[in-house]
């Protein structure tokens, strides 16, 4: 049998048995896990052979050093994370019909969804459901949401995975933006040639805006770079440059911090954003409230751009409904 495959009998495996194997993966050791769980190590370590045997493989590599996930309980561990959830929801409308949902909600974002999005929501996520705790995750880098490394997931294209939902998309309108001081050195007409831009470094270069920059201006050499975009948007603040940014409600209402320039952006640069998540965990309450308030703010986006279209706006991108 190789490695990393189960038996192909059906395996009856029993929710304690996986609080058992949970308990094993997060402390990193039986110690560890008798002590969490109050039991002895000789009943654990039992408990988890006995699940080996029945799987027909073995779920952690023994270390000097506590022990490891197999590939077959890496395999395991986000489904047995989601009972788990399941599993905590269950108890506390059993011990508290009328209680607010709560728990911990991670979203994965990149970096511009991350810092210009969702704040905002956090804010009302915090008014309206306080007992939430919202995680953002911010990353360039696509994290699993089958391996439970997100609940939701903020890309910029929908999901073709079949576990995977895609629950809605929109465009957010998007702008070049520079600090006043910077806008007031500017010639009177002028050009993307003539700014000096703020842009990705190192290993992120080529993500958007770099490549558009690079195909808009010859020799492209950005005026300022970084690899974390806070550190970006801090320089556009100080002067330093300009960048392009989302056109977020919250920004939009602080019209003193910076100004949007005149420019006709490429039709390359486009914001799209999908609300992803997995399908073990979209009717998760706690799951299901954060994604009704992004669908809000989604619904709010797209209402506030139509609303442009019928006042004779025309550089704002469409709305794609999902």
């Amino acid at each position: 049998m190789g490695a990393g495959q189960m038996r192909e009998t059906n395996v009856d495996l029993q929710w304690d048995d996986l609080r058992i194997f949970l308990a094993v993966a997060d402390a990193g050791s039986l110690s560890g896990a008798a002590r969490r769980l109050k039991a002895s190590q000789p009943t654990l370590s039992r408990r988890i052979a006995e699940m080996e045997y029945a799987l027909g493989e073995p779920l952690f590599i023994r270390k000097n050093q506590g022990i490891a996930l197999t590939k077959t309980g890496a395999r395991l561990l986000p489904a047995a994370q989601g009972m788990a959830q399941w599993a905590t929801e269950a108890n506390r409308a059993v011990d508290a019909k009328n209680s607010p949902v709560s728990g911990r909600v991670r979203i994965a974002a990149v970096p511009a969804f991350a810092f210009d999005f969702l704040p905002p929501i956090a804010e009302r996520l915090k008014r309206k459901h306080p007992q939430i705790t919202l995680e953002v995750l911010a990353s360039t880098e696509r994290l699993n949401l089958s391996l439970g490394e997100a609940d939701i997931a903020l890309r910029r294209y929908p999901s073709d995975d079949p576990d995977l939902i895609t629950v809605d998309e929109v465009v957010i309108p998007i702008g070049a933006y520079a600090s006043r001081d910077y806008v007031r050195r500017l010639p009177a007409r002028y050009d993307f040639r003539d700014l000096d831009w703020i842009a990705w470094a190192g290993e992120l270069e080529m993500v958007s805006p770099n490549p558009e920059f690079a195909a808009r201006i010859p020799d492209f050499r950005p005026a300022f770079t970084s690899d974390d975009y806070s550190v970006q948007v801090a320089a556009c603040h100080a002067g330093v440059g300009a960048m392009i940014l989302l056109k977020t409600s919250h920004r939009l209402k602080r019209p003193g911090e910076l100004v949007e320039l005149k420019l006709a952006l490429p039709a390359s640069l486009r914001a799209a954003v999908s609300i992803i998540c997995h399908k073990r965990m979209a009717d998760l309450p706690k799951v299901k409230t954060v994604v009704d308030l992004l669908r809000q703010e989604f619904a709010d986006l797209r209402k506030s751009q139509g609303a442009q279209k019928r006042d004779g706006g025309t550089n704002d991108p469409k709305a794609r409904k999902g």
